[in-house]
């Protein structure tokens, strides 16, 4: 165990978020999400059991989100047309606002084939037993300052 880390990072996870530079991507993906078939090309990690809240507040209290970018955090945007409503995006911009003064002005978001394009590209997959619908998030790797 170590002292300041979050429990539920893992230490794959830990390794993961250690590895990845400025800019690299990482996803932090609901059950519906096909994190294996989109990660064919990058790191895919099981959080099975946990959401995407939890998992978000952990990892921004060690990862710093970019700020040579004006949206950092990406999330799916909801198909048109369907009537599904988000109220778990409004969580992730008070998590974001927790770790960046930028708060919910650094959260965009992206239309759902262009989140799947990010998430192709992305260093990791997270996936997770998150519940909510269009739970998804793309977070950007910025640098330490200290």
């Amino acid at each position: 165990m170590l002292k300041g880390i979050p429990q539920i990072l893992s230490p794959e996870l830990l390794k993961v978020l250690c590895e990845m530079g400025h800019s690299d991507q990482i996803v932090l993906s609901d059950g519906n999400f096909p994190a294996e078939s989109m990660g064919k090309d990058c790191i895919v990690i099981r959080c099975d059991g946990h959401g995407v809240p939890e998992l978000l507040d952990a990892i921004l209290t060690i990862f710093p989100l970019d700020t040579y970018v004006e949206k950092s955090v990406n999330l799916m945007e909801v198909v048109p047309g369907d009537t599904v409503e988000t109220p778990i995006w409004d969580t992730y911009k008070e998590i974001v606002s927790k770790y960046d003064s930028r708060g919910g002005a650094t959260v965009a978001n992206i239309e759902r084939f262009d989140f799947y394009d990010e998430a192709k590209k992305a260093y990791a997959i997270v996936a997770t037993g998150e519940k909510a619908l269009y739970a998804n998030v793309i977070l950007q790797k910025g640098v330490v300052v200290e």
